[in-house]
């Protein structure tokens, strides 16, 4: 296995031997980044960066790890200029790359100054570092928004000094240690380049700072685009203490000095989690602590993100440990990546009580439920949800269930609690998924590292833990076609999947907060409020009707469409031999579909299976 040590960068940052056995000094680029105009979105960055005559190559960060495809924000990328001794530069970005630039460098000149902006999207738009970032009261900078670095060099070997100027009175929080300051000025440590792109900023001028755990210090860093919503519930706060301790006592051991929950709170920002080594950087809704629905629709968010320290910062697939920015990232173990940090964020959430018992259960019936109506799971099997994923993020929701989309998160998480129970079975109780966390993700705690794996490392640390086959097991999920999902682990654990006309406390959180109405899994329709058509399900009664998603419902029996209106119809067809008459629009025209259907609605549920051990309740039980 290969060990990159990023605390002892020192070392091989300073210099590279090169073939003929000639010592290379890594150069050290000064960014002075002014983020003053950020509530405009837009931040101003100059660089300078060490260079010799002839022609240098600049790159722009194009891989962002965790993003899993390129996607660094070129496009926002403007007001380039290059100059040396004063003078300006010509420059042509590269016609096979575009995140690539090619400077011609005067002789004599022995760096290059440069001068950028970054726009932030001026609407709600993007995903992750190229989503909207910025308010009037709040930004996220991600430090490879606003970076180029020289070819030739490891990101582990490119150092970079960093200085940044925010908005009058804004504070701030990020895992970068600060150097100095004055005022809105700061100056950070110098780090490798692997390092500061690895290190956002959280700014704004509503700020709240809570520490979460001690040895090594925690702390859970909010942003908001008012005060109010600052003012969470007290046993909030005592949840997030909790979910450092249950992870501590999960992992043994941690791979960072410090750990930064950076959470912004705003209607006006991309919503996403992205994790990173020694932080994260999520964000939700203006009132995303404040609301008891949206904290119960959130809560396994933060959780996730943490899990990721360990399991994709410190442990990560070998094809995921690029070099550099440019070099393409290969997915195919993203099933271990995500899908195993979603079983134990989860896991986490239960344990340290940010979700209760019960959402616990209703979150993981959801997803039983989703896969086992998920019909593109007889084309696609799992390992190409991973394989294809740099295609699959930006697609629409239009579609889902038959293209199939990132299931290696979800379905991943009814796997791994597969793998907990089979565990548990074979070893009689003495060995679980907590054992494979230490075994797999152990090692001395510190400052950040990098320990890769591959296919066969899973493996031979499964058997090391309970000798079973566990090659064939993982082949065949990751290949098999169905039909209906993973319930293994959900049914070996002591529960099974049910459905019943009556939804879960969950069920309707997520109902009220998209403004939607859940028919997945009776006709075969995911709603909006308005009776437009999110998604079908292929094989259910509406698609074999003949609708699609894109329409749009307008009546229903007769009446004017509502949501009260859809679901007396849904609960008068049980007792109905007459089919529903749904009338619809499509692309302006206006027609009427049947629909014989007379189950009612349907909602998903864990019920006890009383003729097995109750492992789930155990699983999720604070340790």
């Amino acid at each position: 296995m290969r060990w990159v040590r990023l605390s002892s960068i020192f070392f091989c940052a300073a210099v590279s031997v090169a073939a003929l056995g000639q010592v290379r000094v890594a150069p050290t680029v000064t960014v002075t980044l002014d983020a003053t105009e950020s509530p405009r979105k837009i931040l101003h960055a100059k660089l300078t960066i060490p260079a010799k005559p002839g022609s240098l190559t600049l790159y722009y960060p194009k891989w962002i790890p965790g993003e899993h495809e390129p996607s660094g924000p070129i496009v926002n990328l403007t007001g380039l200029h290059f100059k040396a001794n004063g003078n300006e530069l010509t420059w042509r970005r590269d016609l096979l790359d575009a995140w690539t630039f090619h400077v011609d460098v005067p002789p004599g000149a022995t760096s290059v100054d440069a001068s950028l902006d970054y726009l932030y999207p001026a609407v709600f738009e993007g995903r992750y570092s190229s989503g909207s970032s910025a308010t009037e009261k709040m930004a996220v900078i991600s430090w490879n928004q606003v970076l180029l670095y020289p070819a030739g060099w490891t990101s582990d070997e490119l150092k970079y000094e960093t200085s940044v100027r925010l908005p009058a009175g804004w504070k701030f929080a990020s895992p970068l240690l600060v150097a100095s300051q004055s005022g809105a000025d700061v100056r950070f440590a110098q780090v490798s380049l692997t390092t500061l792109v690895d290190s956002p900023i959280l700014t704004g001028q509503y700020m709240r700072m809570e520490p979460t755990g001690e040895n090594p210090p925690h702390e859970l860093d909010l942003a908001a685009d008012s005060a109010a919503a600052l003012d969470g519930p007290a046993d909030f706060f005592e949840h997030q203490r909790n979910l450092v301790a249950q992870a501590q006592k999960l992992f043994g051991t941690h791979h960072y000095a410090s750990y930064h929950f950076l959470y912004s709170l705003s209607d006006h920002v991309a919503h996403f989690g992205l994790e990173h080594h020694q932080s994260d950087d999520s964000r939700v809704d203006e009132h995303g602590i404040v609301d008891e629905t949206k904290r119960r629709l959130f809560a396994g968010l933060l959780p996730h993100e943490f899990v990721h320290s360990w399991n994709g910062k410190y442990r990560r697939p070998a094809d995921l440990a690029t070099p550099d920015y440019q070099k393409a990232m290969q997915t195919d173990l993203l099933w271990v990546y995500e899908g195993l940090t979603s079983y134990l964020g989860d896991l986490l959430s239960a344990r340290s009580a940010i979700r209760t018992p019960e959402d616990a259960r209703d979150n993981l019936a959801g997803i039983a439920a989703e896969l086992q109506y998920r019909p593109g799971r007889s084309w696609r099997n799992l390992q190409d949800t991973a394989d294809a994923v740099p295609s699959l993020q930006e697609a629409s929701r239009a579609w889902q269930s038959w293209r199939r989309g990132v299931d290696y998160y979800d379905e991943d998480v009814l796997n791994w609690l597969w793998v907990d129970v089979l565990l548990r079975q074979q070893t009689g109780g003495k060995k679980t998924m907590d054992d494979f966390c230490r075994a797999f993700h152990g090692g001395g705690s510190g400052a950040p590292e990098v320990k890769t794996y591959n296919f066969e490392d899973i493996v031979s640390t499964l058997n090391s833990l309970a000798p079973y086959d566990w090659r064939k097991f993982w082949v065949e999920r990751l290949t098999n076609h169905g039909p209906g999902a993973p319930l293994g682990g959900v049914e070996g654990s002591g529960w099974k999947l049910v459905f019943s006309d009556t939804p879960s406390g969950l069920t309707k959180a997520e109902e009220d907060d998209r403004e939607g109405i859940d028919s997945r899994f009776s006709l075969g329709l995911d709603l909006r409020a308005d009776g437009g058509i999110v998604d079908t399900i292929e094989g259910l009664p509406a698609a074999k009707a003949g609708i699609g998603p894109g329409m749009k419902v307008l009546a229903v029996d007769g009446h004017k469409f509502s949501k009260n209106a859809w679901r007396e119809a849904l609960k008068a067809a049980k007792t109905s031999s007459v089919p529903m008459e749904v009338l619809v629009e499509n692309t302006d025209y206006i027609r009427t579909f049947k629909i014989d259907y007379h189950d009612g609605e349907k909602f998903p549920h864990l019920e006890r299976d009383a003729s097995k051990p109750d492992l789930l309740s155990e699983i999720y039980t604070a340790k």
